[in-house]
């Protein structure tokens, strides 16, 4: 494999990483209502699992509170049912053709969780990016030991080097968000 593909892929792989930590991150309660608190949880549609975000127009009116308007209205007990089994600590009313649901703010204990979870989270996240970084290392030592390549040492140590500068941005950015979130949770 040449060098500079393998740079690519890697860096490629890395960004998949940092992309679903921040995903995951935004489905972490703060205290204050957003979208992504519930857009992704999975409803039972017609015997599919599907993404809320598909089957309702989902909108904050208040700061502690998201709106839910479905739209096929035979849905929303559907998804009063998996907002509820998503265990996100919310408690959906059903209000005509909508659905609200307040988000109350955290409490001192489950903000601490809530810090410990992100934290962990964050830690998976970057031990994904230093996997990256070992097999992208692997690779490149093979491509140096494959005579009929034409790398050198030099190059395949200038290319480590290269992954070991991609890695450190990857988790310097992990920890960049982490920091941003614990402190979104804290504030009260």
């Amino acid at each position: 494999m040449h060098l500079k593909k393998i740079m690519q892929e890697t860096k490629q792989r890395m960004d998949k990483s940092v992309e679903h930590f921040d995903r995951e991150l935004r489905g972490i309660r703060t205290g204050r209502a957003t979208t992504a608190l519930i857009e992704y949880v999975k409803v039972d549609y017609y015997g599919s699992p599907t993404e809320l975000r598909e089957l309702a127009a989902i909108s904050v009116p208040e700061p502690t509170q998201l709106l839910v308007k479905p739209f096929d209205p035979m849905s929303k007990s559907g998804i009063v049912k998996a907002i509820e089994i998503a265990d996100l600590g919310l408690n959906p009313m059903v209000d005509g053709e909508v659905i609200r649901i307040n988000v109350p703010p955290p409490s001192g204990e489950r903000r601490q969780q809530l810090v410990v979870q992100v934290r962990k989270m964050a830690e998976d996240a970057k031990v994904s990016v230093r996997n990256e970084r070992r097999e992208a290392n692997k690779h490149v030592d093979q491509t140096v030991k494959d005579k009929s390549t034409p790398v050198s040492e030099d190059q395949g140590h200038d290319a480590k080097d290269e992954i070991d500068e991609l890695t450190r941005k990857h988790i310097e950015s992990i920890d960049a968000h982490c920091d941003k979130k614990v402190s979104e949770i804290e504030e009260v």
